[in-house]
């Protein structure tokens, strides 16, 4: 495996962004979307082996007090060799010490509980297809 960390949008083939998202289980959008998403973001990282774009993650930020991390994508075929673990650590760096909010997938959560994040008891949400949220057992 050959890998490389990348800190910004340039360069990136949308499309395949989009496929990796998808492939991870995370909600779909057209590549255009996620571009404007990234593109936006105060801190993104990408993950390569070699040219293949392998996994992304982004993050907004008011780059004081709190974080929240979006997009947390691996390809599932890239998963159990310690790139997720690359993908959330150079995320972190990026952001201030402080709060910083995710969504896990569901089974997920134990992953994110070695970095430290706990599960929320109040938190809540407003999504823009809740029912595909409810499905995914997001949502209560």
């Amino acid at each position: 495996m050959n890998l490389a960390v990348e800190y910004n949008c340039g360069g990136i083939d949308w499309e395949e962004l989009a496929c990796v998202i998808e492939a991870a289980g995370l909600a779909p959008h057209p590549p255009e979307t996620f571009r404007k998403a990234f593109e936006n973001s105060f801190a993104v990282v990408f993950l390569r082996d070699g040219q293949r774009l392998i996994g992304c993650a982004r993050a907004l930020s008011d780059a004081v007090v709190q974080s929240a991390l979006y997009d947390v994508a691996l390809l599932p075929e890239y998963q159990g060799r310690g790139l997720g673990r690359t993908l959330l650590e150079e995320m972190l760096r990026q952001l201030p010490d402080g709060n910083t909010i995710l969504y896990a997938s569901p089974g997920k959560e134990p992953f994110y509980e070695r970095f430290g994040f706990g599960r929320l008891k109040t938190g809540m949400g407003k999504f823009s297809d809740p029912e595909r949220v409810r499905q995914r057992g997001m949502l209560e």
